[in-house]
């Protein structure tokens, strides 16, 4: 995993505008022809920020994938924005995590995020992580980014605006039940349900979506067909900025509601447009 071995240098060097060039083809037909995918909001992006998102469907994360064929399709692929993975695909699926470093993910830690705000580039996060992108499929129009403010407090030392973007549909491509993770940690607490690699998946999903029919837990999936509407918001510029800001734990916390707001606002909107 990049980080344990590597230098942070390394990990974001490893970022390759040839490989991300290969796969858009394939990514925009995924686009154009399977989620019919509507966009808008680009002209609101700014030189730099720190992109927070909602996250929706399942492992797959469409959403997420059609963002970045939206980004690369006007800024091309040397602009450079790094996307913040969770550590445990790199150890769950190795192929999988060196494939995404070389689109510009780097491993969900503050230092990443940090060395690639100073070195000019565009920061991707998805806060809610697991919980937000297995949400039961009633959740679906809902803001969850489960209270996790290191967001929050990284845009606030580095003094970049956050630009919220929201989307509908992806969520779509398959339906969420219901979380059955309490029960799952009690079944493997008895010994009956041992985590896959002695990884704890933080969430147990029951699941209606392809190939499976019915799924029981984080596994993966292939999103059927659903328009996918993404809105990229105007940027969400904080009064007080700097180190001594993000240490504000008050100050953090009404900045955190902030951006909740916006973007439960800009989703309820965007609902009522389609």
């Amino acid at each position: 995993m990049p980080g344990s071995g590597h230098s942070i240098e390394a990990a974001l060097a490893q970022r390759d505008p040839q490989t991300i060039a290969s796969l858009m083809p394939k990514w925009e037909w995924v686009y154009d022809n399977y989620f019919h995918t509507r966009t808008e909001g680009w002209h609101h992006v700014p030189k730099q920020a720190l992109f927070v998102g909602a996250h929706n469907g399942g492992l797959a994360s469409p959403d997420l994938l059609m963002l970045m064929v939206d980004w690369f399709r006007r800024f091309g692929y040397e602009r450079p924005i790094y996307g913040l993975m969770h550590p445990k695909v790199w150890q769950v699926n190795p192929g999988l995590g060196r494939l995404g470093a070389r689109c510009g993910a780097v491993p969900a830690q503050p230092k990443f995020a940090i060395a690639a705000l100073q070195r000019g580039a565009s920061v991707l996060v998805f806060p809610g992580g697991a919980q937000d992108v297995f949400r039961p499929h009633h959740q679906r129009h809902k803001i969850q980014l489960m209270g996790r403010t290191g967001f929050i407090k990284l845009a606030l030392r580095e003094q970049v605006p956050i630009v919220p973007v929201i989307s509908h549909g992806a969520h779509d491509t398959f339906i969420v039940l219901n979380d059955c993770y309490k029960q799952a940690k009690w079944l493997n607490q008895q010994g009956l349900l041992p985590w896959i690699g002695g990884i704890d998946p933080e969430v147990f999903p029951i699941y209606l979506g392809l190939p499976w029919g019915l799924a029981i837990g984080p596994l993966p999936h292939i999103p059927w067909p659903h328009p996918i509407h993404t809105r990229v918001c105007p940027p969400i510029v904080f009064e007080h900025t700097g180190r001594t800001a993000a240490q504000d734990s008050t100050y953090v916390k009404q900045c955190y509601d902030r951006v909740v707001d916006h973007m439960q606002t800009a989703l309820n909107q965007l609902m009522l447009s389609i």
